[in-house]
Formats: structure tokens, C-alpha cells, sequence
């Protein structure tokens, strides 16, 4: 796609707060943003050029947002990836990832075929497709993490099981069922740090930010310090695997790619996100260019800037701290604001539910010793002592 300002129109399967990044990152490329939501006035409408509201799986609207739109992407994977295929060869436009890279990384058991076959290391695996599936699984693994094929978010449809005892009760909570489940056990992983790459493919070209540290509590993820808190090492191979990942995927744009340090230094895949991910929210201010206006590169066609690190970097999550739904208001700001090299992200949700992700805080050292631990600790500190009120 030709390079011009004012540029294209990108439509955006999905506008929670991915999508408000990204339409926010967009803009000052002379970019506009069409986003497609089912929650009237999304969180990305404030700052996209409009919303059409509709559920991610609808055909039609799919096909209203290809009619206006110059290229198609999605910043959730439960985007409809036939209808996306069908909207974008109906109105000529370019869909990216490719639907068929949304298709199998949606499918945790076809994501982990796709990676194994092309030689990228994975934690073993099984596919449980009924309770004796299951047990066998953990009999042989001495212990799984049991995980619904598709579906699965911020730890929702993942469960230990620890016993064959468990395994039909395990799939009543994961799965939903355990009459012909469709899930993954996968083994426990001893890993020393949990980090990720967040990735980048063009138009012929490849880019990879650096190795980002993820600290996650009941399988949200918590806090990101960038550069991870490892050896050279073993950020090299996190960099290579990366690579190899991607080039294992098909399809222009970001991709966050979750990986596990072992005890040894190896690198296994987790998972991946065919979009931009919580743990690149951090090269906004942490990085030359940041990962949503990557996206919006990457999915147009034009050139990828630089993934270089402005400086050592922590972005921390701003979760729901209340036992119950509330209309949300966040105190406590003014000590986030008075703090230099500080800044908050609000991804303007209007209410506020235990553990949902309200926005981030994100800081960087710009003229500190570089101690990221202590970057950490201050960080988490600050953004402990926002509350909901």
C-alpha cells in the first residue's frame, strides 16, 4: 500500500483498549480508524474516526467495516476469522494476520501442532479429548496444565491438575463439560522468569523489540520490565525462537509472543497473540516506535521503525481492586502525575470489575543507575497506591 499523509482508513475487529492504542498511535500517521465493537461507545470510540457496533462474529457488520476501510485488522482473537476472509476478498481489502494464522492460533491444540512442526521448543503437550485423555496426561506428566482448545483469556479455561482423581471436575471448571471436551494438558513448566518478545513482520521485513520480564499473579499478568532481568544468553535465544516463530506465522503485523526461561536458560513457547500485547504496553513510552503504531505499519504495508529501548522501562497493570461491579473512578492519580519519567494510561472503561484491566502505568530511568529491580519496586508502589473509589 502507497505511503501517503493524509493516509488509509485501517478498520479494527474489536475496540477495548487495544484498539484505543492503537487508534491513538494511528492518528499522528495521518491514519484514521474505523473500529467494530458490541459495546456502544467501546472504549476505542472516544479516539477512532468511528464505531460500528457489532459482535466480532457478525458477517455483515465484518463486511460494513471492509466496505469503509482501506486494510483489516482485529485486536481480539474472538474475531471471526472466516468472515474476515469473506469481508476482505469481497471488498479487496487486505486482511492482516492473516485469517488463517487467527484460525490456528485461536486453537491452542493447532497453535502447538503449528510450532512443534516447525521445530520451534515447546513444553510437552497432549490433546484431551475425554476424561481418560486427561488422566493419561497426568499420569505420564505427574501433572498438567489443562487448557480449553479455544476461548481461553487472562487465565480464564487454564487449571492445574495435579491428580487423575481431578481430571473429570477439572474439565466441569475448564472446559465447561467433560462429555467430549475439546482442551490441551500441557506439562507443568519449571521455569525461572516468565518473558516475552513482542514481534513484528512487514512488508519483507522482520523486527523484534527487546526481552520483556512478565510477573503475573493467578495468571494475570501484573508488571513488565524491560530489559528482562537475564543473562545475554538467554535473551539471544528468546530472540532466536522469536524469529523462528514468526517466521512459522503468516501475515503482516504484531505478534506477542510469551515465552518460559527454564531453570537451565532454554526458551519454550507459551503462547502467542496475533495482535499487540500487554507486555509490549510498555514501548510507548519505552521505545522509538511503539508496538500499536508497529501494528498500524506493519498491516498497511509501510516501513517498520525502529524497536530500539529509549531506557530501562516497567509498565504495571491498573487492575479492578473491588469485590463487586462499579462505575469507575480512579483516586490517587495526582502521585502518578507529580512523578517524572511517569505517565498513566486510562483505557476509559466505565465500569470497573474485579481484576479487569482499567489501564497501566508505565516509567522509565532515564537518568538512573539502571537498577530495574528498584525501577520495580517504585513502580509497583505507585500503582498499588491507586485505588477505585
Amino acid at each position: 500500500m502507497t505511503t501517503t499523509v493524509p493516509g488509509p482508513t485501517l478498520g479494527v475487529v474489536g475496540g477495548g483498549q487495544l484498539g484505543r492504542m492503537l487508534a491513538e498511535a494511528a492518528a499522528p500517521l495521518g491514519v484514521e480508524t474505523i473500529v467494530l465493537d458490541p459495546t456502544p461507545d467501546c472504549p476505542a470510540a472516544p479516539v477512532a474516526r468511528d464505531q460500528i457496533v457489532g459482535d466480532f462474529d457478525d458477517p455483515e457488520a465484518i463486511g460494513r467495516l471492509a466496505d469503509r476501510t482501506d486494510a483489516l485488522t482485529y485486536e481480539i482473537e474472538l474475531a471471526d476469522p472466516d468472515h474476515l476472509a469473506a469481508a476482505g476478498a469481497e471488498s479487496d481489502v487486505p486482511v492482516h494476520p492473516t485469517p488463517e494464522t487467527l484460525r490456528t492460533i485461536q486453537d491452542k491444540w493447532l497453535e502447538k501442532e503449528m510450532l512443534a512442526e516447525a521445530g520451534v521448543p515447546v513444553p510437552a503437550y497432549r490433546r484431551v479429548d475425554s476424561v481418560a485423555d486427561l488422566e493419561a496426561a497426568v499420569s505420564e506428566f505427574g501433572g498438567v496444565m489443562l487448557k480449553a482448545r479455544e476461548g481461553g483469556y487472562d487465565g480464564r479455561g487454564n487449571l492445574p491438575v495435579h491428580s487423575p482423581d481431578e481430571a473429570e471436575a477439572a474439565l466441569e471448571e475448564a472446559v465447561g463439560t467433560a462429555e467430549e471436551p475439546s482442551a490441551l494438558a500441557e506439562t507443568f513448566v519449571d521455569f525461572e522468569r516468565e518473558v516475552s518478545v513482542i514481534g513484528v513482520q512487514g512488508d519483507g521485513e522482520v523486527r523484534t523489540f527487546p526481552v520483556g520480564e512478565n510477573v503475573h499473579e493467578e495468571e494475570i499478568l501484573r508488571e513488565t520490565v524491560v530489559p528482562a532481568r537475564t543473562s545475554d544468553g538467554v535473551k539471544e535465544r528468546a530472540q532466536s525462537v522469536a524469529r523462528d516463530v514468526l517466521d512459522a506465522l503468516d501475515g503482516r503485523g504484531v505478534f506477542g509472543i510469551e515465552l518460559f526461561e527454564t531453570p537451565e536458560g532454554d526458551i519454550l513457547v507459551n503462547e502467542i497473540a496475533p495482535r499487540p500485547h500487554n507486555s509490549g504496553h510498555w514501548s510507548i513510552e519505552g521505545a522509538v516506535t511503539s508496538q500499536f503504531e508497529q501494528h498500524a505499519r506493519a498491516v498497511l504495508g509501510w516501513p517498520l521503525g525502529s524497536t530500539r529501548q529509549r531506557a530501562p522501562t516497567v509498565s504495571a497493570n491498573v487492575l479492578g481492586t473491588i469485590d463487586e461491579p462499579r462505575t469507575a473512578e480512579l483516586g490517587g492519580v495526582d502521585a502518578v502525575l507529580e512523578r517524572e519519567a511517569t505517565h498513566l494510561h486510562w483505557y476509559g472503561k466505565d465500569e470497573v470489575r474485579p481484576l479487569r484491566k482499567m489501564g497501566h502505568v508505565t516509567a522509565t530511568d532515564e537518568d538512573g543507575d539502571g537498577d530495574l529491580t528498584a525501577l520495580l519496586e517504585s513502580t509497583r508502589e505507585l500503582r498499588d497506591s491507586l485505588r477505585f473509589q
